[in-house]
């Protein structure tokens, strides 16, 4: 079988296959191949490897040579030159006054030619445009008209999600993306949230969309009643990465539970016979219900024993129980003495406190005593003076 290295050039959509002859090139290497444009430079992405023939739209073009320090310091300042040409392709476009808007300049390596990218809504007749440019920069000009985003991946930048975008970081392999995808994936229907920078579908629609699409193929529908021990329950929620299904009680209850745990009534087996139809899951066991070690599960299971006439005690384990053991009676026998010693004890201090009370306002109205008859006297001599 045929060997191929895979090797991805800066404005290129995707990776082209090349012969790598007897060359020991690996991925990360840079490598001069010549292609339908002319010879250019690019990025090797992965190791020779081998393919079926049938894979081969076309022959095979040999690699020419792996890159030298030479050969990248001039693709270096090709890529310069290619920056440096934006400013005069602008001011020719808008010289000539088309409707299109400048992406970028490629200097191929060989020297051939130089390829100018511009983005515009409708065709345009941009052949004064290759004579101002050709006059311009003295080289033979190709015009490549390439969409948003195709303009985007050139231009290069981050989604809302913080990474590099999707079309940057994998090689713009651009497949379709159709509002279908975000409705299997319960996405809201808003442009601004499932749109891209360049104004489409975002790219990531699609990665997921098979995982979504194989989950609900296998689960039961929203809305469905699924039996169980407690119950009928409905499916209100997905959990498509983890393959949970949220289910609410009648009671209110909700509680989640997996895919593969559920299981099919014989009845629901039979109908699905005879329509002739996949069979999807409509029943949770008790076994799933305790293996989700829910608080609220399990006294709901309890008290369904409980009304079934199973005994199920008090529900608490052996690690669980405090034992509590009563007083013995002499203990008892001393709690009592003690209560008895502090209420008499009590009443004396009571009856202490109240005669040294006593004792001590008498001695208090003693001490007045010669204080007022003292104010009198002096009273009555002021009065006998004034007379």
């Amino acid at each position: 079988m045929p060997v191929v290295v895979p090797v991805k050039f800066a404005f290129a959509a995707h990776e082209l296959w090349f012969d790598p002859r007897d060359l020991d090139i690996l991925a990360g290497d840079h490598a001069i191949c010549t292609t339908e444009r002319g010879t250019e430079i690019g990025l090797v992405t992965a190791d020779p490897f081998e393919v079926h023939p049938e894979e081969l739209a076309a022959p095979l073009k040999p690699v020419v040579r792996i890159a030298t320090d030479a050969d990248l310091d001039r693709a270096d300042d090709l890529a310069d030159a290619g920056e440096d040409a934006m400013f005069d392709f602008r001011r020719l476009v808008e010289k000539n006054g088309l409707d299109m808007k400048p992406v970028g300049v490629e200097y191929l390596f060989g020297g051939e030619k130089a390829v100018f990218y511009f983005a515009a809504e409708d065709r345009v007749d941009f052949r004064q445009l290759v004579k101002d440019l050709s006059a311009h920069f003295h080289v033979r000009v190709d015009m490549r008209q390439i969409g948003v985003r195709d303009e985007t991946r050139l231009q290069g930048g981050y989604a809302t999600c913080g990474q590099e975008l999707c079309c940057t970081r994998f090689g713009g392999q651009f497949e379709p993306v159709s509002i279908r995808m975000a409705k299997e994936q319960d996405l809201p229907l808003n442009s601004a949230k499932i749109s891209g920078v360049c104004g489409r579908l975002m790219c990531c629609l699609r990665y997921e969309f098979e995982a979504y699409k194989d989950f609900k193929s296998r689960a039961p529908k929203k809305k469905t009643l699924i039996d169980t021990p407690l119950g009928k329950a409905r499916i209100v929620e997905y959990n498509t990465p983890r393959e949970q299904l949220v289910l609410r009680l009648e009671n209110g209850k909700v509680f989640r539970v997996d895919l593969a745990d559920m299981t099919s009534t014989e009845e629901n087996r039979q109908r699905c016979e005879a329509q002739g139809c996949s069979c999807r899951p409509d029943c949770v066991t008790r076994d799933v219900l305790e293996r989700l070690e829910s608080p609220e599960l399990a006294l709901a299971l309890m008290e369904l024993d409980r009304k079934n006439g199973v005994d199920v005690g008090d529900g608490l384990d052996t690690a669980d129980r405090i034992v509590a053991s009563g007083p013995t009676p002499r203990r008892k026998r001393m709690r009592e003495e003690e209560a008895a010693k502090f209420e008499q004890g009590g009443s004396g201090r009571r009856g202490r406190k109240g005669a040294s009370s006593k004792g001590r306002s008498q001695e208090v109205e003693e001490e007045q005593a010669p204080q007022q008859s003292r104010r009198r006297r002096r009273r009555s001599g002021a009065a006998e003076q004034a007379v």
